[in-house]
């Protein structure tokens, strides 16, 4: 060995030795290289599988959407057709009120021409005055009343 330089023996070693590190520094770095490819692959294919899943969240959302408004406009027809049948029903009631005091007052009406045409019989009996008689006899100092009419034979 010499005292200021390298020998030859440790040169072939150190060349030796830079040649393994050489080697396995390519090694690693084909390794690294590689490593990095299949990251990069991989984010590939997450960045398009995310990006299809936030197309099936927009598309979700979108639909969402057009059920929200189509319930909304289910409710505002339902809440017209209910005013619509509330005012039917009510206008069928004031008409079925109608016609119910209608026959209350027919009734009404019936019974009092019933009643005036039968107490007329009944009063007009009672009040009427006696009929002269055609002709009147007298037996045993009683008056005996005869009444000729037409309808005898009837």
């Amino acid at each position: 060995m010499t005292l200021f330089g390298p020998n030859k023996t440790d040169v072939a070693v150190l060349e030796s030795k830079f040649e393994i590190y050489e080697q396995v520094s390519k090694e690693m770095l084909d390794k690294l290289d590689r490593a990095v490819n299949t990251i990069s692959e991989n984010s590939n294919r997450v960045a398009i599988i995310l990006e299809r899943h936030e197309g099936k969240l927009n598309e979700s959302a979108r639909t969402d959407q057009i059920i929200i408004e189509m319930i909304n406009d289910l409710k505002e027809n339902n809440i017209k057709e209910n005013k619509s049948s509330k005012e039917k029903v009510e206008k069928l009631e004031l008409k079925i009120q109608e016609l119910s005091k209608f026959r209350w007052v027919t009734v009404g009406i019936g019974t009092a021409a019933v009643l005036i045409i039968k107490s007329s019989d009944f009063f007009g009996s009672i009040l009427s005055l006696p009929k002269t008689p055609l002709t009147t006899q007298t037996i045993y100092g009683t008056m005996v009343e005869e009444v000729v009419s037409q309808n005898v034979l009837r």
